[in-house]
């Protein structure tokens, strides 16, 4: 299960969610700054307050790389 946290204005994110949506990735897209408890739980798992923060089944990556992304989810360039 993939959790993308974000917020609208995020270039990283909107490059995330393209990344998955290329790559036909089931995702859920927690926008941080309308949801209070989506921005708690993003700070819990990261220690960040800076988005986007990704849950890879329990795995947390900061920040956007695409080559990181790409790697953890055996995608193909």
């Amino acid at each position: 299960m993939i959790v993308l946290y974000t917020a609208p204005n995020c270039p990283f994110c909107l490059k995330t969610k393209e990344l998955f949506d290329r790559n036909k990735l089931a995702y859920t897209e927690i926008d941080v700054s309308q949801d209070e408890f989506g921005w708690k739980e993003m700070v819990n798992k990261s220690g960040q307050m800076a988005v986007p923060v990704i849950d890879i089944d329990g795995y947390i990556m900061i920040g956007f790389d695409e080559f990181q992304l790409r790697d953890i989810l055996d995608l193909r360039q």
